[in-house]
């Protein structure tokens, strides 16, 4: 479920590019994303089980967590580090964000941090730094710049902390309507989307049914099977799968947009599916009186 949750987060490309060559602007495309999701999540939960809308007053952080403290300001620090640095370091800075959920996983679920996590983080790395071709693309990082990056990152592994907590109490589909519904309330107001030009581009009926696609598949889809994953599997193990998500990217461009994968990438792409593999491999030792 995570896999599949990395690959659709993978496609959001290609949403992005369409939107951006219509006209609209990072912000806006982040607002469309929310807020069709709590739309569509709405009417769908109340036709399904109203009693999953319910939850109580003193829980709500855990919501601010997962939708203003992740959502909105990593979408907002993602786009941020894009702009100040580039799309591969922007990319190798954010996925800082399985390392924060280790360590977070440790503090807050007493999750072990095996030498098996920690040669998994490695190689994760180590791969995406070669899919994304850094090296070729670093030139001078700004200190802001890189700041924004590992705040992305962080905000990225906020979401898996307050989702793991928030499923103690909640179901997988609350969760995440009261997620979009929080980043919804956030970012629209800072998003400019009733300007005259932006409501006269919404009239497009092909520019419609890319916001709603955008708002199902890389979005309440993907963050669906992502958090209905973080029920059954350990917040490191999962957070490290996610990491699949470049490789997707990559191969969609290799797919739909014609690019060649040179022979570092293709050893990237291995280096992080063994990782997830690693990860994956149980074995039967005895750690703390449970089967590891």
């Amino acid at each position: 479920m995570v896999a599949t949750a990395a690959i659709l987060w993978g496609t959001i490309g290609i949403y992005i590019d369409l939107l951006n060559t219509w006209g609209f602007t990072s912000i806006e495309i982040v607002a469309f994303r929310v807020i069709t999701a709590t739309i569509l999540l709405f009417f769908y939960l109340l036709i399904r089980d109203k009693s999953l809308l319910s939850v109580q007053i003193s829980h709500l952080y855990l919501f601010f967590g997962t939708g203003v403290l992740s959502i909105s300001f990593f979408n907002w620090s993602y786009f941020t580090a894009i702009g100040e640095t580039s799309l591969s370091v922007a990319v190798v800075l954010l996925y800082t964000g399985p390392a924060f959920v280790v360590i977070m996983a440790r503090i807050f679920f007493k999750e072990l941090i095996t030498p098996q996590k920690l040669a998994a983080l490695l190689l994760t790395l180590l791969g995406v730094i070669l899919v994304v071709e850094l090296f070729s693309d670093t030139g001078k990082i700004s200190l802001y710049g890189a700041f924004v990056g590992i705040s992305a990152g962080l905000g990225f592994a906020l979401y898996t902390i307050f989702s793991k907590a928030a499923l103690r109490r909640y179901q997988p589909l609350t969760i995440i309507f009261y997620t979009f519904l929080m980043s919804s309330l956030f970012i629209t107001p800072l998003s400019g989307l009733v300007t005259p030009p932006t409501l006269e581009r919404l009239q497009d009926l092909n520019t419609l049914l890319v916001i709603i696609s955008l708002g199902i598949f890389p979005t309440v889809l993907a963050y669906l099977l992502y958090t209905e994953a973080l029920g059954r599997i350990e917040a490191g193990k999962a957070s490290i799968t996610t990491m699949t998500e470049p490789i997707a990217a990559t191969l969609i461009g290799v797919i739909l947009y014609g690019e060649i994968l040179n022979f570092l990438q293709i050893i990237g792409i291995l280096l992080v599916l063994l990782s997830v593999l690693m990860i994956q491999i149980r074995n039967n030792k005895i750690i703390n009186g449970e089967t590891s």
